[in-house]
């Protein structure tokens, strides 16, 4: 079974078998068609229908901005929060503008995936069809639940279809903190205190759940446990703001994760794998230092100009940073990710190295955390979005 984008008589599907690598260095950039030999053909994968939908378009801005057309040829595709998929501009910055958060037009192309296969309907009223060509990989520059979770990884292999990225099962435990944390304490790696408020125990046995809490010790950080970009985060600081903070948490997963409050640096580090067997490189680690009107590291902060910098090199000693990279890598292959990953660090007073979370798919503007930690260690992201791509192209699909 193959993803196809399909018209009568015309299809996007990939022309490589699932098991054959493919170097992009090797094929030719002369033509623009999809016969062997022709550019690579990237589908760029953005949007969602959940509350990271902006951050998605803004990553996949970025990408578009900078992927080089000379050696692939770019099909911009948008899931808007409807979950509706649609043939996008790729000429548009997807940027905020103002307090105004960028969205995919869904009055776009439609496409439809028909439910007794694999394949793209596109839906043009009123147009004669037209052939968009074969996809060798697809770029899915997605956020949050129904995209980062491995649910898209999962369409994706069940049609033979390559792609940048973690698989089905690192996704999957990489958008659920909560049993992240268990594979990384399984691992060895240190992880801090951490209650898990399910949806029922929530409704059905409140008090004992508050109670668990408040054995934390104040404040806590809750939020929704498969939910990123800071989305849902709120700090409480005894038990009468607990409640609001997990009803807020809520309105975005009905699973909640609290965690105790670490004192301590926020050091970040970015993890590449290799395009040979070599073992997964770590970037160079960097602090994020958050304006002072921000109490923690939120959205605003993340996104916003000014609401945050990034210190790379972090100013810790060698020995330190070399223990942060090591523990990066062992983070990434307790996971089984593939591509690119953050490990995001809490470097306490006393000295401790405390894992926080991982991202499958972190931030991924030219601007965010991963790319700029690449571009500080040497790497560009112009060049750090092509090793994606390649990565992909190397990687068999199926089973690995």
């Amino acid at each position: 079974m193959r993803l196809v984008i399909d018209w009568p008589g015309a299809r996007l599907t990939s022309r490589f078998a699932p098991q054959e690598a493919v170097d992009s260095d090797t094929m030719n950039s002369d033509t623009t068609d999809s016969r062997p030999g022709s550019r690579v053909r990237v589908a760029v994968v953005f949007g969602g229908r959940n509350s990271e939908h902006a951050v998605s378009l803004m990553g996949a801005g970025s990408v578009l901005e900078v992927i080089d057309r000379s050696k692939y040829d770019v099909v911009p595709i948008g899931i808007a929060q409807d979950g509706r998929w649609v043939l996008a501009p790729g000429d548009q910055t997807y940027a905020i503008e103002g307090d105004r958060l960028p969205r995919v037009d869904e009055t776009g192309t439609a496409l439809a995936l028909p439910s007794e296969s694999a394949s793209l309907v596109a839906l043009e009223p009123g147009e004669i069809p037209r052939s968009l060509g074969e996809v060798d990989v697809v770029f899915p520059v997605l956020h949050g639940p129904f995209g980062e979770d491995g649910t898209i990884q999962g369409l994706l292999e069940m049609a033979g279809v390559r792609y940048v990225g973690s698989g089905v099962l690192a996704s999957a435990i990489g958008m659920d903190k909560a049993y992240m944390k268990l594979v990384l304490r399984a691992a060895g790696l240190p992880v801090g205190p951490f209650v898990v408020i399910g949806d029922r125990d929530w409704r059905t046995d409140r008090a004992r759940m508050l109670k668990e809490v408040e054995e934390l010790g104040w404040p806590v950080f809750v939020k929704p446990a498969r939910a990123g970009s800071s989305q849902g985060i709120s700090k409480a600081h005894d038990p009468a703001s607990l409640e609001a903070a997990v009803e807020f948490a809520r309105e975005h997963d009905p699973k909640v994760l609290v965690e105790a409050a670490i004192a301590g640096r926020e050091i970040e580090c970015a993890v590449l794998e290799s395009l040979g067997d070599a073992a997964p490189e770590a970037s160079m680690p960097g602090e994020v230092r958050v304006r002072e009107d921000h109490e923690f590291y939120d959205f605003e902060a993340k996104y916003f100009p000014d609401g945050m910098r990034l210190e790379a090199p972090a100013d810790i000693s060698r020995e330190v940073a070399e223990t942060m990279r090591a523990m990066a890598v062992r983070a990434f292959e307790a996971l089984s990710c593939e591509g690119l990953a953050r490990v995001d660090f809490f470097y306490t007073p006393s000295g401790e190295v405390i894992v926080n979370e991982i991202n499958t798919m972190p931030g991924f503007t030219a601007q965010s955390v991963a790319p700029k930690l690449w571009a500080a260690s040497g790497l560009p992201y112009p060049e750090l979005v092509d090793r994606m791509i390649r990565l992909a192209l190397n990687r068999p699909a199926g089973l690995r």
